[in-house]
Parts: structure tokens; sequence; C-alpha cells
């Protein structure tokens, strides 16, 4: 079973690719593990629906825009969390970062930064979260949970490659979140996640 000083490890070694595009929003998020009973845990969260939000009561990870006071998007993941959440990243151990990703169809540009909490305190959604809640990453690697699916969009079905989470009346895992969670699925061993 794969543990988090066996990802710290990978992470090391991991050499991301990063982008520097001026015409996309910066944005940057956490991918948050923790140890449980069954390994690795990865906190996620259900953001809230708001009219005119393009990510309205879809699952990702916390984080947001990079604003023009952070220092660098890892700083605005860390801010973006404590914002979202009430989770202060200084206390987490940082394992590394993943490669940017660039959105297909909205012009932004996600960094992610990899990190495991030992707290065992209370998340605190702030009004922009719905819920937030851990997923072992057992079932994340789980072949038969990943399927391709309809998904709304702009106000349209479109079927995209997506996880279907163990929790009944949450929505499937799917776009930039579920490439991100993707690409580290993907330098895990044993990782069985096709392409």
């Amino acid at each position: 079973m794969t543990t988090t000083d066996d990802i710290q490890r990978i992470l090391t070694c991991h050499e991301p690719v990063l982008q520097n595009v001026s015409h996309r929003t910066r944005a940057a998020v956490a991918l948050i593990l923790r140890e449980g009973p069954s390994g690795p845990e990865i906190l996620f969260i259900e953001r809230a629906k708001h009219d005119g939000d393009p990510w309205s009561g879809d699952l990702g990870f916390p984080g947001g825009k990079v604003e023009a006071h952070d220092r660098d998007p890892q700083s605005a993941a860390e801010r973006e969390t404590q914002e979202e959440l009430g989770l202060d990243l200084g206390t987490a151990r940082y394992l590394g970062r993943l490669s940017d990703v660039a959105g297909d169809t909205l012009p932004v540009l996600v960094s992610c930064f990899v990190y495991v909490y030992g707290g065992d305190g209370p998340l605190r959604p702030n009004c922009e979260v719905r819920d937030a809640f851990w997923m072992p990453l057992v079932e994340l690697l789980n072949p038969l949970r990943h399927e391709e699916t309809p998904v709304r969009f702009r106000g349209k079905r479109v079927a995209r490659p997506a996880i279907r989470l163990p929790q009944q009346g949450k929505p499937v895992l799917w776009g930039l979140t579920y490439r991100l969670v993707m690409q580290f699925l993907r330098l895990l061993p044993g990782s069985v996640t096709g392409s």
C-alpha cells in the first residue's frame, strides 16, 4: 500500500511541467492528504451553488484565483485553503507540486500543490463551500469508479471522463480536478488508471 512517505519520495523526484501564460487567469489549489484507516486520503470540497460560477456545485480542491497580493501561486493555494476551510497549511508537510493544467474551455491555468495534513481539527467551510470530505486513495484508484458520463456545463450536457465517488448524492469528479487527480494517480506505483 502506498503511504504519504512514498508519495513524498515520488514528488521529490517528479519534475512538474510549469506554464507561464499571460492570457489565462492564474489559479492555485491544494491537494491535501492525510493518513486514514485504509491508507492515504485526499480532501475534496463540494462547491456551493452560485449563479454565474462555472464551477458551481462541482467537486474540487480548495483554492482559487492568484491575487496580486499573493507572493506566488503556492501562497495563493494556502490563503484560499485557510479562507475556504479554516485549515492552516503552514502546519502541514509540503510534498511538492503537480504539472500545471490549462482549462480546455475556460481561460484558466491551475497550479496544484500537495500537502500532508496531520491535524484532526474540524474543517470550517465558508459560504463558497457546501461540503468538505476525505476520500480514501484506494477508492480513487478503483477502475470500476472511472467512467465517461454526461455532465452539465454552461447549460449543455456533455460526456466527460469522470470518477464516481462512493458517497450518495455527490456529483461526479470531472473537469480540471479530475485531470489533476489523474495526473497524481499516474505518479503512484502500480497505478491502473489508464491514459
